[in-house]
């Protein structure tokens, strides 16, 4: 066993790790038969039906929607739009492919933090990671995918940048609310979204969907998005929100294998090579200065509430 985590934290971590890194493979069934429009409100419509009941009963929703404006700017930056050019991406790209473009995340918010008026103060350990990062995202979009899906590329650099703003809205304007509470209202506002939307857009299916797409959208709304948080919020306080942002470095890792298993999806020398480069270069641009022994003590981070992480705790992962 690893030193300091308990067989519960093992557990959580694995399932974790699952729950995170099936999402792909699930959208990519599921947008074989149904617009990647269904798929975003039946993912969130269902979500929220999980976690609603929760927050009600923890007293957690008017707290979050006071603060309603960085909530809608969350909610769009977070779910409402790259869920929805993640699913459409997928239409065009690997499985595996996206949840190894989505691992370039932390590179991406280290420029989006530095254009918003508040830089990272970067290590030489840092600057190697965004240059080990970018020869990744290099690797996989000019040697593994080819020009022929730049669509759906161009499609995954609008969910990465989503994904990296909406981090820092609730860093800098919610980080004192309750997760979960974020979480399921956030799925809330995208359910009633999509419900405007999909009828707008033409998406709803001309048939009854095949029990595979029906069952990849539930344990998509299931397991991956109110399970997978859960077991996010028991997980840090088993073991703690940093060691918890290893499982970044795994969800990738079990997209590969869930595409390559089960859709036989090929996995080449590229995009090996890409999984290396891309998660050591997100890993060196997350280290951070270890604080000097004689920093005050006012310098060090609160600590976490015993119920569950803050909202804005960017040290805690997300899911896709």
């Amino acid at each position: 066993m690893i030193r300091g985590v308990t067989r519960r934290g093992l557990l959580l971590f694995a399932a974790l790790g699952v729950a995170w890194g099936i999402p792909y493979l699930l959208i990519k069934i599921a947008v074989g038969e149904v617009d990647p429009a269904v798929v975003v409100l039946g993912r969130s419509a269902l979500g929220a039906l999980v976690l609603l009941p929760l927050v009600v009963a923890r007293r957690q929703v008017l707290p979050v929607l006071r603060r309603w404006r960085p909530l809608l700017a969350y909610t769009a930056a977070e779910i409402i739009v790259p869920w929805y050019f993640l699913s459409s991406a997928e239409t065009r790209l690997p499985s595996s492919t996206a949840g190894l473009l989505l691992a370039a995340v932390p590179l991406v918010g280290v420029g989006i933090a530095a254009l918003t008026g508040r830089p990272e103060r970067m290590t030489g350990l840092n600057w190697l990671g965004v240059g080990a990062g970018m020869l990744g995202v290099g690797a996989l979009v000019g040697l593994d995918v080819g020009g022929s899906d730049l669509v759906g590329v161009a499609e995954m650099v609008v969910v990465v940048i989503g994904y990296a703003i909406g981090p820092i809205i609730l860093d800098r304007r919610m980080s004192d609310l309750p997760g979960t509470g974020v979480v399921a209202i956030s799925l809330a506002i995208t359910a009633i979204v999509y419900v405007g939307l999909v009828p707008l857009l033409g998406s709803w299916p001309r048939a009854v969907p095949s029990g595979a797409v029906i069952g990849s959208i539930v344990v998509l709304a299931v397991v991956c998005s109110a399970g997978g948080f859960l077991a996010m919020f028991a997980l840090i306080a088993e073991v703690g929100p940093v060691r918890v942002t290893t499982i970044t470095y795994i969800n990738p890792a079990v997209a590969i294998a869930a595409g390559a298993l089960v859709l036989h999806e090929r996995v080449t020398v590229w995009t090996l090579v890409g999984f290396v480069l891309v998660l050591t270069g997100s890993f060196l641009v997350s280290r951070r200065r270890r604080p000097r022994p004689d920093a005050p003590a006012g310098t060090a981070a609160p600590p976490l509430g015993a119920d569950e992480p803050v909202a804005g705790d960017r040290s805690a992962p997300r899911g896709p």
